[in-house]
């Protein structure tokens, strides 16, 4: 894979975006930054990390012409990609908060953020961002936040855990197909945080409520079994898990 290292720069999408824009990229492509000025993470948030500790990338990966009503498979090849990556360097207690946070224990450890290339309502490609806390030791204000190295206690190079990824990513885009899907939906809901435990979530009024994780909807809906025995399907704006 071709790799682009940068120094500063405000964000390794857009960075990517542009290029896409320019190129008409049709091969994977992965630019990484020592520093990332404006790194977001979902429904807008701002990913905090410090210069040159942690593994702030972003990842071109070309799809063979999926439906876009397939995206979530996208979601789930990422997440499953990261998982596993974090899982080869032995962290611990890991699973996949939904839609796609990396948690080791009830620690966050990496964020995603995925764009999609649609052309005529076809996916073409997608620019994956990732952000993997490595080798931070504090984080202001973010009590659930953690990284590798407060984990383990060890320095890692972010070279190898970058390595890591690229490998783990093409090799799961590899079977991003239909014949695949259920096999790549059974792995990520066998991966999923809480899965099958009673837990409390919060509605989009603000009202708490106790429900269980049973699985997703093939558009990456989360299904929960309510206390009245019915289940009941979330997108990411309706639900909030309360860990």
């Amino acid at each position: 894979m071709h790799i682009i290292k940068v120094d500063a720069i405000d964000s390794t999408n857009i960075f990517l975006r542009d290029m896409n824009r320019e190129k008409s990229l049709d091969k994977p492509v992965c630019v990484v930054a020592h520093e990332q000025l404006q790194g977001k993470g979902q429904m807008g948030t701002t990913w905090q990390s410090n210069p040159g500790e942690n593994l702030t990338c972003s990842v071109f990966m070309p799809i063979n012409d999926l439906d876009i009503v397939h995206q979530f498979y996208v979601s789930m090849v990422v997440s499953i990609s990261v998982y596993e990556t974090l899982e080869s360097l032995l962290l611990p207690k890991l699973s996949i908060k939904w839609p796609n946070d990396i948690l080791s224990d009830r620690s966050k450890i990496c964020g995603i953020l995925i764009e999609n290339m649609v052309n005529n309502g076809r996916l073409k490609g997608v620019i994956v961002g990732i952000g993997i806390n490595v080798n931070q030791q504090h984080f202001d204000n973010l009590p659930l936040a953690s990284s590798l190295k407060q984990i383990l206690g060890k320095h890692f190079e972010l070279d190898e855990v970058l390595s890591i990824l690229l490998e783990k990513l093409q090799s799961r885009f590899a079977i991003l197909t239909p014949a695949n899907f259920s096999f790549i939906k059974k792995t990520y809901e066998s991966l999923l945080f809480r899965k099958n435990k009673p837990s409390t979530f919060m509605d989009v009024k603000g009202n708490s409520f106790v429900g269980i994780i049973k699985d997703i909807t093939t558009a990456g809906k989360l299904q929960i079994l309510l206390e009245d025995e019915i289940i009941r399907s979330f997108d990411l704006k309706e639900v909030k898990l309360l860990y």
